[in-house]
């Protein structure tokens, strides 16, 4: 049988950390996460994203390679991207700089082999809002409404225009087979609900949805009118850090759909659903936004 595979595509960077006056930095982006956990899920990956021509770059390649996770690079005309962050109660703030700011993908010929290969295409934190891009994205993946999984992330701090930026989301996300959001997104990109706007992606096209709301916990709800929720997880230990959580939700989710298919019933979505929110949960209690396994039994 063959192996199944997924793609990632979107961004990879330095998380800076900054907070009691210490300095710490982690290899990260939004996209890196989903696939890094996808490598550890046992997931055959591969990362399209940009990196510079550095010593950042260098680390990056590093950190994938010693997960198994293969890169097929842009190079950054900027350096890499760095994102300088403190915390607010647990919660990530940014500031980005240029190359982030200015981050972009080169749909090459081995950007193109390799989504062509992939069971799945997963599209994480991308720049909906850049009309040139977008239209390489929607050349470059074919039959998105069987393969195409998507998750906004959008960052204040790299949206150059909102407006746009829906417009794209919006129309890949109608042709996907799945779309992911959060509360946060909903309220960055659409200033409405989280259920608002989880209508609002069903009623145009997409065929499931994964909603995160934080502390309320996630939920999946699909076209034909199933629909499953679940509360976060009470594991032991405190929540050090909830940077990773939606990331390590979604790897989980398509780890699942890869490994079982997608669910004809409730049942089955719930199962994928709670097996997410476990992982995210153990995730939570790690620094960093790597994904991490619950501990046996949980």
């Amino acid at each position: 049988m063959t192996e199944r595979q997924a793609v990632v595509v979107g961004d990879a960077l330095i998380d800076e950390l900054r907070d009691d006056g210490a300095v710490r930095e982690f290899v990260g982006g939004a996209a890196l996460n989903v696939a890094v956990g996808l490598a550890i899920l046992g997931v055959k990956t591969t990362l399209i994203a940009m990196v510079g021509d550095d010593a950042d770059g260098e680390r990056i390649r590093s950190f994938l390679t010693s997960f198994g996770v293969a890169l097929v690079p842009t190079i950054g005309p900027h350096g890499s991207s760095r994102a300088v962050s403190d915390r607010a109660e647990g919660e990530p703030r940014y500031e980005f700089n240029t190359a982030a700011q200015n981050r972009s993908i080169d749909f090459n010929a081995a950007a193109r082999a390799a989504l062509n290969a992939a069971d799945y295409v997963v599209v994480s934190c991308f720049p909906f809002d850049d009309v040139a891009q977008l239209a390489s994205l929607e050349a470059a993946v074919l039959d998105p409404e069987r393969r195409l999984i998507i998750d906004p992330n959008p960052r204040a701090g790299m949206l150059h225009d909102k407006a746009a930026f829906r417009v794209g989301f919006d129309r890949v996300a109608s042709r996907s087979l799945l779309s992911k959001i959060g509360d946060d997104d909903a309220a960055l990109l659409y200033g409405t609900s989280l259920e608002a706007l989880r209508q609002r992606l069903l009623r145009d096209g997409s065929r499931v949805v994964v909603a995160t709301a934080g502390r309320d916990g996630a939920s999946i709800a699909t076209q034909d009118g199933t629909g499953v929720s679940e509360p976060i997880v009470s594991l032991r230990g405190p929540v050090i850090d909830t940077m990773g959580a939606g990331d390590a939700t979604l790897a989980s989710v398509v780890e699942s759909l890869l490994t079982g298919g997608v669910p004809a019933d409730a049942a089955g979505w719930r199962a994928i659903l709670a097996r997410a929110m476990t992982i995210a949960a153990a995730t939570c209690r790690h620094e960093g936004a790597q994904l991490r396994m619950p501990p046996v039994g949980s």
